[in-house]
């Protein structure tokens, strides 16, 4: 057995929707969801989206705020430095999810004003993904995760559907898409 000598900073999941018209134009749609089991600023969910839905700009659906800023300040804006901006406002959100990754998976996100669902389906196999903090220079955090490509995924809003769908990406020769399940997903960085 090998322990990894780095921090754990952050245990739970991360699955993400990115949609988009055809393979080779932009992503229409950027939804990344966590439900964070340990952090230092405690659990909870959150999920940041960036969509025709949302007019182009993000909004953030949190039930714990200090935990959504700490990801922010860290791991979400290390994925995406757009997230780092803490003057994005954060709505309070209320969250469930249903199904089996074998057949389709769901997370619903509901606020005073608007229900969220986002579904991800024709899953591929999954991959272990196992970095160190820096092995890519730009990414100061380590993680290991079990990744489940998702071929198909809806975003909805108050019943109006983002446009767009995934699209193939693979991953070191293995099959993947711009969707996917993350489950396990533990983050690290240098003691």
């Amino acid at each position: 057995m090998t322990i990894d000598a780095n921090r754990v900073i952050l245990t739970g999941e991360n699955p993400f929707i990115r949609l988009g018209k055809d393979a080779s134009g932009p992503i229409t749609t950027s939804a990344s969801f966590w439900r964070i089991i340990f952090s230092p600023a405690g659990p909870g969910h959150v999920l940041y989206i960036k969509s025709e839905l949302t007019d182009g700009t993000w909004h953030i659906y949190s039930d714990n705020i200090a935990m959504t800023r700490w990801l922010q300040s860290t791991v979400q804006g290390m994925l995406n430095p757009e997230l780092e901006d803490q003057s994005i406002p954060v709505s309070d959100a209320a969250f469930s999810k249903s199904g089996d990754y074998r057949d389709f998976w769901s997370e619903h996100v509901s606020t005073e004003e608007d229900e969220f669902g986002l579904t991800w389906y024709n899953t591929g196999e999954p991959l272990l993904v196992h970095t160190q903090p820096f092995q890519d220079p730009a990414r100061r955090y380590g993680v290991c995760t079990v990744l489940i490509p998702a071929l198909g995924a809806r975003l909805t809003r108050n019943g109006r559907q983002a446009t767009g769908v995934p699209h193939p990406a693979p991953r070191d020769g293995r099959p993947f898409s711009t969707s996917a399940l993350a489950f396990s997903e533990s983050w690290t960085e240098k003691f």
